[in-house]
């Protein structure tokens, strides 16, 4: 069994990222610690004045083949697997002249950066590390009587731990390091893995993986007994997971998840089309809109369920104003995130200390073909994200009515909204902005009340005289497989539909919205969203 506390003698350093290279080396030298580096680690040490041997010296070979073999070699990986404990081990490492590595500092080459730069394949082969995770886990693996650190963030903890017991570590940090250690070389095997499997167009790879880096350490999950963390995959679209947070409290669980569903769902409508607000409860939208300015937009997406959306998360598609962000906060709201936001703004949001500010700096590319994971019991289920998206030539007019160019506009944003509400979903709008919406319900029939009602209420709140959804259109995420949804949605005053069509029954429902003086459009596309 290793001891406790191991010295460290020798190290060896062969990183890619330089940041902090030469404070890290001076230090483990000034406490006699001997460096081995390779390549560019070693003439930057070098250069630095510090002493440093190169692992060339070690191994007897010079590096070649452009670097691809320099630390592949006994000399390296017998000083790293040697057990100290073990009167085999040691006499190998006597008899072929190898010496003991206690502490190796490797971190890899920037595939991941180089794949997300849009390097061609040749470059990206190239920039798969071979030798550093070989050193990596066979560290790792010895931890026992090795360090292993693999990020330039854990190298001040390193020192610290050297510096508290006299050049020595113990066995429980060791073993921390492995853990990480073995996270790095695991998440770098998927990235390579799925940056194959998208080169080659491999829908379902016989194995498929995914990894994340620690984000933030959530105070609990969905409910209070539940521990959770947020974890990034690397992916470089904007949104919750590569914001910048101004103020307010930690993100709970459910902040990350209302907030990165907000944020989607405001991202289907281009800036350059208009201001644009999504408000979400619970995962859904309670009230979404367009406006000439993000005022109107807010406002008319907040009178949309004014109820709802009490402690909601608030999407914008473009900079918040500090109008708007007077008008937000008038309501408690829990989390806004938009591109950017004006200092007047940041100003109004400062007197609101737990109210969560995010900006992006930009709007996610709704359009990118990407993939989504969702755990079930002893496995996961992979989809390509829903980015199906229509233009109007798309749609297929099936009644005898037409719709009009205001109810064309209208149903194109019915459909975008509906997209992004949990299905059985319906999604009234007028005037480019919703007036009812019913999610996740088992009947459609049943979401379509919902909506209804809930137009009704809010009418009633405001002080109307008809509820907020006659005169609008209705979308629904799929067909209606009886008339009766439909013939609820006229009754609640809707005057146009869209949805995919595709039931046994298309020609009694088509009959229905004809007699009810409906127009009906086919998208050929269905928005499930579970």
């Amino acid at each position: 069994m290793p001891t406790d506390l191991v010295p460290v003698r020798r190290a060896l350093l062969s990183v890619s990222d330089k940041t902090g290279l030469i404070e890290l080396a001076q230090a483990l030298g000034d406490q006699g610690v001997e460096l081995l580096s390779t390549g560019g680690s070693a003439a930057a040490i070098r250069d630095a004045g510090i002493a440093v041997r190169d692992v060339s010296d070690v191994t007897k070979f010079p590096e070649m083949m452009d670097g691809r073999v320099k630390t592949l070699h006994p000399g390296v990986h017998g000083g790293l697997l040697a057990l100290r404990d073990n009167d085999d081990h040691v006499a190998a490492m006597q008899a072929h002249g190898i010496e003991a590595i206690d502490l190796l500092v490797v971190n890899l080459y920037p595939f991941e950066a180089t794949v997300a730069k849009g390097a061609d394949y040749a470059t990206c082969i190239e920039n798969i590390d071979i030798g550093g995770p070989a050193m990596i886990r066979a560290a790792a693996k010895n931890h026992g009587f090795v360090n292993v650190v693999v990020d330039v963030a854990d190298y001040d903890a390193l020192l610290a731990e050297m510096a508290a017991r006299d050049g020595a570590t113990t066995y429980a940090y060791r073993q921390k390091l492995a853990l990480t250690a073995y996270a790095r070389t695991a998440a770098y095997d998927a990235a390579v893995s799925g940056w194959l499997a998208d080169a080659l167009a491999e829908q379902a790879p016989r194995r498929r993986a995914v990894a994340g880096e620690l984000a933030q350490t959530l105070r609990y999950g969905e409910n209070p007994h539940q521990s959770a963390a947020f974890y990034k995959t690397g992916d470089t679209r904007e949104g919750v997971a590569t914001a910048r947070q101004w103020q307010g409290k930690e993100l709970s669980y459910n902040n990350i998840n209302d907030t990165d569903a907000a944020f989607e769902l405001v991202a289907e409508f281009d800036p350059a089309d208009g201001c644009a607000v999504a408000i979400i409860k619970h995962a859904n939208p309670c009230g979404v809109a367009r406006g000439a300015s993000m005022i109107e937009a807010y406002t008319s997406a907040f009178q949309c369920d004014q109820t709802s959306a009490f402690g909601g998360i608030v999407a914008l598609n473009g900079v918040l104003d500090g109008p708007t962000a007077q008008e937000i906060s008038n309501v408690f709201t829990e989390v806004v995130i938009a591109p950017g936001a004006t200092g007047e703004a940041k100003e109004v949001f400062a007197a609101k200390k737990n109210l969560r500010l995010l900006t992006t700096g930009g709007l996610p590319d709704v359009t990118l073909v990407g993939r989504t994971w969702r755990q079930v019991s002893g496995g996961y289920l992979v989809q390509d994200r829903d980015n199906g998206r229509l233009v109007l030539d798309d749609l297929k007019v099936v009644t005898k009515r037409a719709p009009t160019k205001a109810e064309l506009a209208d149903l194109m944003f019915a459909w975008r909204v509906a997209k992004h509400v949990k299905s059985n979903a319906i999604v009234y709008v007028k005037d480019l902005a919703t007036v009812g919406i019913g999610a996740g319900q088992m009947s459609r029939v049943d979401s379509s009340r919902i909506a209804a009602r809930k137009s009704q209420d809010m009418a009633d709140a405001l002080g109307l005289a008809q509820p907020l959804a006659v005169g609008s259109v209705v979308a629904s995420d799929a067909f209606f497989p009886f008339a009766d949804g439909l013939l609820s949605a006229a009754e609640a005053g809707a005057r146009a539909v869209i949805q995919p069509g595709g039931s046994m029954r298309d020609d009694e429902v088509i009959a229905a919205a004809d007699a009810a003086g409906l127009a009906m459009v086919f998208t050929g596309m269905r928005h499930f969203r579970h």
